[in-house]
C-alpha cells in the first residue's frame, strides 16, 4: 500500500533557512520515495511506513542547526494503494474544475 505525507524540516534560524531545506530534500533521493516539494513543505509517497520513516530521520538529520524543527503529518490508508494526484484529483473533480494554484506555480 502507498503511504503519503506532508513533511516540513527547518532549522530555527534567522534569514533564509533554503540551504538547509534543501539539504534535507536531497537526502530524500537515498531512499525509495517519490516526492513533490511546495513552498510548505514536501509531500512524499512511499510503499511503506518504515521507508517512509527511514527518509524522513535522513532529511531531518541532514539540517544542520543547534535546533531542528520537523513536522510529519502521515496519511496510511491500508485498505488500497492511492497516489498524492489521485486525492487532488478527486477534490478538483468535485469542485468540476481545477483548483487554483498560487501565483508563482
Amino acid at each position: 500500500m502507498t503511504v503519503i505525507a506532508m513533511l516540513s524540516v527547518a532549522p530555527v534560524i534567522e534569514g533564509s533557512m533554503a540551504a538547509e531545506v534543501a539539504k534535507a530534500v536531497a537526502a530524500l533521493d537515498d531512499f525509495d520515495v517519490a516526492y513533490e516539494t511546495n513552498p510548505m513543505g514536501t509531500v512524499i509517497e512511499a510503499d511503506d511506513v518504515d521507508t517512509l520513516l527511514a527518509a524522513v530521520a535522513a532529511a531531518h538529520k541532514a539540517v544542520d542547526g543547534d535546533r531542528v524543527s520537523t513536522f510529519l503529518k502521515i496519511d496510511d490508508k491500508r485498505t488500497r494503494s492511492q497516489r498524492a494526484r489521485e486525492k487532488v484529483d478527486r477534490v478538483e473533480a468535485e469542485l468540476g474544475r481545477e483548483a487554483k494554484r498560487t501565483r508563482g506555480a
